[in-house]
């Protein structure tokens, strides 16, 4: 497949990396993609919710699934990042931020405000405690993404059912800046020219930008919320800018080459050098070690995708199952926390930090589809 479809260099700008829509000049096995970050997603609130995590090794593998997040994170830089490279390659008018703003709210708030909406009611029926987000100014700051922005976000606004929604708040924030990081990139530095190693040389800098923050942060320069900012992560999302401009370039990448790399690194970094799952917080070293690394296996697990791999691994990334559930891979990620919350009480009958991170991530994900499914066809923008 083509690194880049598609004759409008604007259109890439209908797509996110949380979130899905169908397009004629997507890459399937980009879709696809989304369906692992999703399960990978559930596979470590899973592995969580039984106590896996403090079972050594094994523990360690199921914390670092949410390696899906960087995925995600990933698949948003590149695929919004790509119409801007587009145009500046093809020397066209750079893409209407406004349609841009448009499409990322038409994509991100409908099915977003409905599981907020919908959470906080169960949760009105169900008390559970602690949950100190479940007040009415919680309910206000979800409904904005603006709940990470406060310095008591853990103790005082962390909402037992939504508290994946950090990185969609830091998704927003990367949306927000992102227009402006495209005119720095391709029009400041570049001089209105496409020089492609300029900018990669560039990306590499700004991606120094999570290091340093965590240098800040836990020297106590920062609020303790800062963690769940979009500086933290915003070499992940680079990740997915350089794969923009390498697939512009004409770049390829084989999976055979980098895949092994990235299975690799996932095992080398599900040692303690980055954090154990034991410890209540992570040393300056291990938070940077997991976050370096993780961006660079979510970039190899995409970079075969978007550089144009039609191997094995692209096949089954572009299989119609695994396309489905990247469709509505968004609203799994939207649901899959409340609905494992409820499964594991009232379906399983099991008690936290109890039972089989199998078997919860089974009959999560078994409950979860249908809801996802029909959330996505409500909510779904309408052409």
């Amino acid at each position: 497949m083509a690194a880049a479809p598609g004759p409008d260099p604007t259109d890439g700008a209908d797509q996110g990396g949380l979130e899905q829509v169908s397009r004629a000049d997507r890459i399937a096995s980009l879709t696809g993609v989304r369906a692992v970050a999703a399960l990978t997603v559930i596979g470590t609130h899973a592995a969580y919710g039984t106590g896996l995590l403090t079972h050594g090794y094994v523990g360690l593998l199921g914390a670092r699934l949410e390696i899906g997040v960087a995925i995600f994170f990933v698949l948003s830089g590149l695929l919004l990042f790509r119409p801007w490279v587009q145009a500046a390659a093809a020397d066209a008018p750079a893409p209407s931020v406004r349609r841009y703003a448009r499409s990322r709210v038409r994509r991100i708030m409908p099915a977003y405000l409905v599981t907020v909406l919908l959470v906080f009611g169960i949760y009105e029926l169900r008390n559970v405690e602690p949950n100190p987000g479940h007040t009415w100014t919680g309910l206000w700051r979800h409904l904005t993404l603006t709940q990470i922005y406060r310095g008591d976000y853990y103790t005082n606004y962390l909402h037992q059912g939504l508290t994946q929604m950090w990185s969609l708040a830091v998704e927003v924030t990367f949306y927000a800046v992102l227009p402006l990081l495209a005119y720095l990139l391709l029009v400041v530095l570049c001089r209105r020219q496409f020089r492609p190693w300029r900018i990669l040389a560039s990306l590499a800098v700004l991606g120094a930008v999570s290091p340093l923050w965590l240098v800040a942060s836990h020297a106590g320069r920062l609020p303790v919320s800062a963690g769940a900012w979009l500086p933290h992560y915003l070499v992940w999302f680079v990740g997915g800018m350089m794969l923009a401009v390498l697939a512009t370039m004409g770049v390829r990448c084989h999976a055979a080459a980098v895949l092994p790399v990235a299975v690799a690194g996932y095992l080398v970094v599900s040692t303690p050098i980055a954090g154990t799952t034991t410890a209540f917080t992570l040393t300056l070293g291990e938070d940077i070690t997991k976050t370096m690394f993780y961006a660079v296996i979510a970039t190899l697990m995409v970079a075969p995708l978007a550089l144009g791999s039609t191997g094995f691994y692209a096949r089954v990334m572009a299989s119609r199952p695994m396309v489905w559930l990247g469709e509505i891979s968004y609203e799994i990620f939207l649901l899959h926390v409340v609905v494992m919350d409820l499964v594991m009480e009232f379906v399983l009958g099991w008690h936290v930090y109890t039972g089989s991170a199998a078997g919860l991530f089974a009959a999560t994900l078994a409950a979860t589809v249908p809801v996802a499914w029909v959330l996505h066809r409500l909510t779904r923008p309408r052409r």
